[in-house]
Order: structure tokens, then C-alpha cells, then sequence
């Protein structure tokens, strides 16, 4: 499994407000998506998510979003290295995928680019 980033999820409370800030700091622009009634700007390395509290709860225990290759092939790696696979692998609007709680109780999104 080829690990190729990480994208550090930050969760705001004004999503408009935000996402100015973070495109001068990353210097570049949002791509901007709702999931699940949480809307999401990702700009550089950061992944900004505002939406419903409840929601924003949940999302809060996946300590970062990882970037492979092939979301198959981490969830074979993953499973096979004892990690629980929360959900997925599922498709996103860019690509696949899964949450998984490592062995020492950290959880993280791998997510792939593939259709």
C-alpha cells in the first residue's frame, strides 16, 4: 500500500468565513462538496467541514484523511494488519473511501482518486 499525503480535517463553525483564510494560507481554492448535510471545502493539505453538529461529532474521531493509491488494496493491508474496518470501501465525489480504527484505537479516512 502506497500512502502518497495526508489532509489535516478541521472542523468549522462558518464554513464561508473559513475557507478565505485557508485559500491564501494554501494558496490555492476550495473544491467544495456537501456529504452527508456536511458541507466540505478541501484547499491544500487542509479539509474543512461544517455542517450539523451531530454530524461534526462524528467526524471529529477520524484523526486525518490518508491519501493511497488503491482503497482495496489498504483495506487488504489494513485488515490483514488488524485494523477494523469501520465502513467502506465506499465511492466519494472524488474518489473511494473507507474509515478504519487501528489496532491502538486511532481512526483514519484512506481515500483513493479511482472511479
Amino acid at each position: 500500500m502506497d500512502i502518497l499525503g495526508a489532509t489535516l480535517r478541521v472542523c468549522v463553525d462558518d464554513l464561508e468565513a473559513a475557507v478565505p483564510f485557508y485559500e491564501r494560507l494554501a494558496g490555492g481554492t476550495a473544491l467544495r462538496f456537501e456529504r452527508g448535510g456536511v458541507q466540505v471545502a478541501a484547499v491544500g493539505c487542509f479539509l474543512l467541514m461544517s455542517g450539523p453538529q451531530a454530524e461534526l461529532e462524528v467526524l471529529r474521531k477520524v484523526a486525518a484523511t490518508i491519501a493511497v493509491t488503491d482503497v482495496e488494496e489498504a483495506h487488504k493491508v489494513l485488515s490483514e494488519m488488524g485494523a477494523h474496518i469501520v465502513a467502506g470501501p465506499l465511492p466519494t465525489p472524488a474518489g473511494r473511501n473507507l474509515i478504519a480504527m487501528h489496532p491502538d484505537g486511532a481512526i483514519y479516512e484512506y481515500v483513493d482518486r479511482q472511479a
